[in-house]
């Protein structure tokens, strides 16, 4: 090339700008889109509400999303466990006696005494009521078993608090303690779907007989334990009414107790065989073993003065 020519290819380049710098066009393009773009309002992010649930996908991961809130799936830090489950109407409490084999009339005479006068008193003592009391013939051989229901905890302090200013009632359960070798006191909620019984005579002879059936969970287990049982209580519905079921909630905790009535041991034998047959039955028999540490099975004779019979 002549340097006349390079001269002249020089000056022309200088002179042209957009020649000059090549991108200089693109960048007043990119950063004239940039500014429309700033000049956009921003959509709002979705409101995570760790109460309601998240909409989002890292609100839905901490707090749980609203569908399964609404469907009690998911359990936030304001709702305990109890409170999706429990049916939040009643409190119950568990004494579990266990009585020196050769003192076993003894306790009975006194302990019909005692809680006679809790069936008649109940209200005036705080708001009491004896949902039903049984013996052990299978299983923890000497122990009783009785049931009291109140109006919810405040009640129960109501009821604690006159007990120990009743001198009479006092005195009925003093009588008793001669006869004991120890006593458990358990603090329970009813399952929502699963009430108990009222106070009833099944007219079954003497009764008939009771089974209680405890199980010690795996501790955080209990919502999956529910949800099984809710769908398996159908297929043993069919063939006997369930009288209640109660999980722990002072004492011993992850416990939870199912309670049943039959004419005789024939009878429960073949009733459970029958809830075999039903679909549906071997699966919450499956799901609810993996969450299982322990099981007991006892079988109860109802006292003389149970209301529930």
């Amino acid at each position: 090339m002549s340097r006349r020519l390079a001269t002249q290819l020089s000056r022309a380049v200088q002179g042209n700008k957009s020649l000059r710098s090549p991108n200089a066009a693109f960048v007043r393009t990119f950063h004239a889109s940039q500014s429309s773009l700033a000049d956009k309002p921003k959509p709002e992010a979705p409101v995570e509400n760790e109460q309601t649930g998240g909409t989002g996908f890292l609100g839905a991961l901490m707090y749980g999303s609203k569908t399964a809130k609404a469907e009690g799936l998911v359990a936030n830090s304001a709702t305990q466990h109890s409170k999706l489950i429990g049916r939040n109407k009643y409190v119950h409490q568990m004494v579990t006696d266990l009585v020196i084999p050769s003192h076993r009339d003894e306790y009975v005479a006194a302990a019909d005494k005692y809680y006679r006068a809790i069936m008649n008193r109940g209200d005036e003592l705080g708001g009491m009521r004896l949902t039903g009391s049984w013996e052990a013939i299978v299983g923890s051989v000497g122990t009783f078993n009785h049931i009291i229901e109140f109006d919810g905890y405040k009640a129960f302090d109501t009821t604690i608090r006159t007990l120990r200013e009743d001198k009479d009632m006092a005195k009925l359960q003093k009588d008793i303690l001669p006869h004991i070798v120890s006593r458990e006191h358990q603090m329970m909620s009813e399952f929502s779907f699963w009430p108990s019984s009222p106070p009833r005579d099944s007219g079954y002879p003497g009764g008939g007989i009771f089974e209680m059936r405890s199980y010690q969970l795996v501790p955080g287990k209990l919502l999956e334990w529910e949800g099984a049982w809710r769908r398996g209580l159908e297929a043993r519905r069919r063939f006997v009414q369930p009288v209640g079921a109660f999980f722990s909630q002072v004492g011993q905790l992850h416990e939870v107790h199912h309670l049943w009535q039959y004419p005789d041991m024939e009878t429960r034998k073949s009733t459970r065989e029958k809830a075999w047959s039903v679909g549906g039955w071997s699966d919450t028999v499956r799901e609810t073993v993996r969450l299982t540490k322990s099981m007991k099975s006892t079988i109860l004779l109802p006292c003389d003065w149970s209301p529930l019979r």
